[in-house]
């Protein structure tokens, strides 16, 4: 027997499903945005270094990376809705951590242990979403994602501003997360009614643990190489030879593993393959640019939090703009392609017009290049999801999205670690040399370790204050070669139309050779429960 077919919900009943699974997008990317301004400040309190600095970021995007495809197979098999009402009770929890944090380490490992509930939520709404639309409509709906994507973008930066200058303190930041994904969890109990496929399965644990050790090496040694240790060093070199036998072992283990957390057979689909490449750049220019644009204005212009909040906005209006426009076409149109192809380019102008920056450049010149980096943004990411959805069966749709965000967080992680690792550098070296040429020590300026810029001289600061800005430009250009990377494989993207079904389409003779091997079927082996029989995770059904 051939895979039953999925009921479509009308539009009513999607909006209101949207509404709390929205409300859980805007949590999960609050909880990056929110901090990406006050993130100077809270490390700078917590007597942090820039190594730090990255790694509060990097922990977060780590974990959410390594637990993504987990929370993408498990979708397959168990209560979507249960699923991410776990993964928001997980995220609460670590908001909850971090605020409570009392060293940089500390809040290190709360952000690490809060991204395990944002990978979650960042697959499961993908996830939940596909299961709802067919991909010719979920255009017109991506442009709410897009709206929504942009608020927590945009107001992510200035509440973080407000709350770090105002009594409540930094802590706040993390705090503020905690009501919206209660108020979430309770509105997707309300509103989310899926049915729920229940299988015979076995988790790859195994292989998620041999993929998040091989990552989690790797990003360690990017932050370490160059200022710890030489490039060409036994720790270099026992880091990356670990790191590829992990990964190499995990190929290994995927390949035959019964249920693999990312399905290889699917991951060398040709559409699927070319926009994983194009989601390591989008990751890369997503998180990079918020973090390190944070920390650019502030340290290096000297603005406040707050300030620093209002100067992103063109980046977000941009953001904003080209989701809802783009989106409404896509669904007007049918094709995705050459949206993702132009928006990869205005990519790549954005971050090469960022590379140019200094601590003096004009306003008006970043909020250029700003929304060019928005626009491209906008108009990539969520298509590059849309055009692997469009090509895979309903029953694969969890694998196939989860790898979509796990190659794009992963490509987030490389990114801020790497460019987080090029700017401790580069800053060193500036601040070295004009300290040498005010014939004062190197290490008097502390401007390589502690970000608490309020204990320094007022000429030291003014000193690296300069460096920071002058670094930061440095960081963009490598940005824009590796999205030089994203066009290539966009441009090589089949130009498929987008599907108006739920599923992939049967053909006659497929459904004829499935009908004859019903007993051989892996459909043989589950059960299609209802929506909303399947909200608790109970164990799948034998039958």
């Amino acid at each position: 027997m051939g895979e039953p077919p999925a009921t479509q919900m009308n539009h009513r009943q999607i909006l209101e499903a949207l509404s709390g699974l929205l409300l859980v997008l805007f949590v999960a990317m609050l909880s990056g945005t929110v901090v990406s301004t006050a993130l100077p400040k809270i490390i700078g309190a917590l007597d942090g270094t820039q190594g730090q600095y990255t790694w509060v970021v990097t922990a977060t995007l780590l974990t959410a990376t390594a637990s993504t495809p987990i929370w993408g197979k498990l979708s397959d098999l168990f209560s979507k809705k249960a699923l991410i009402q776990i993964a928001i009770l997980i995220f609460a929890a670590g908001s909850v951590l971090s605020g409570v944090a009392q060293d940089a380490g500390q809040l290190i490992a709360a952000r690490a242990f809060q991204g395990l509930g944002v990978g979650g939520l960042q697959a499961l709404v993908q996830v939940a979403i596909a299961a709802m639309i067919p991909p010719r409509e979920r255009g017109r709906y991506n442009g709410y994602l897009g709206g929504v994507m942009a608020l927590a973008t945009v107001g992510g930066p200035l509440l973080g501003g407000v709350i770090v200058d105002s009594w409540l303190g930094w802590r706040w930041c993390f705090f503020i997360g905690v009501p919206v994904a209660i108020l979430a969890f309770f509105v997707l109990q309300k509103t989310l009614r899926l049915p729920v496929m229940r299988r015979k399965v076995k988790i790859d644990y195994l292989g998620a643990a041999l993929i998040a050790a091989g990552v989690s090496l790797l990003l360690i040694w990017v932050s370490f190489v160059d200022h710890e240790f030489d490039w060409i060093s036994w720790q270099s070199g026992a880091m990356v030879a670990g790191s590829v036998l992990l990964l190499g072992f995990a190929v290994l283990v995927e390949s035959r593993a019964a249920e693999p957390v990312v399905p290889l057979p699917i991951v060398r689909q040709r559409t699927t393959a070319l926009a994983i490449i194009a989601s390591l750049a989008v990751g890369m220019a997503m998180f990079g640019g918020s973090v390190f644009l944070g920390q650019y204005f502030q340290i290096g212009r000297g603005y406040t939090p707050t300030e620093a909040g209002l100067m992103t906005i063109p980046m977000m209006a941009g953001v904003l703009g080209s989701s809802i426009i783009i989106g409404r076409l896509v669904s007007k149109t049918g094709k995705v392609k050459p949206y993702i192809v132009g928006g990869a380019i205005v990519l790549v102008i954005g971050m090469l017009g960022l590379s140019f920056i200094d601590h003096e450049t004009s306003l008006i010149y970043l909020g250029a290049a700003m929304f060019a980096v928005g626009v491209g943004v906008g108009s990539t990411m969520q298509n590059l999801v849309l055009a692997v959805q469009n090509t895979v069966r309903l029953k694969d749709i969890g694998a196939a999205s989860s790898s979509i965000a796990f190659f794009r967080s992963l490509g987030g992680a490389v990114g801020v670690s790497v460019l987080g690792a090029v700017l401790a550098n580069r800053v060193t070296e500036n601040i070295t040399r004009d300290l040498t040429a005010m014939g004062v020590p190197a290490d008097s300026s502390q401007g390589s370790g502690s970000l608490n810029l309020n204990a320094l001289p007022p000429a030291i600061e003014h000193i690296v204050r300069a460096a920071y800005g002058d670094a930061t430009g440095r960081i963009f250009l490598i940005g824009a070669a590796i999205a030089v990377i994203g066009v290539i494989a966009a441009i090589f993207l089949k130009p498929a139309p987008l599907r108006t079904s739920l599923d992939v389409p049967e053909p006659a003779t497929a459904a004829a050779t499935a009908a004859s091997a019903a007993d051989a079927s892996p459909m043989a082996d589950v059960e299609i429960l209802p929506p909303g029989a399947g909200d608790g995770l109970r164990e799948p059904s034998r039958r």
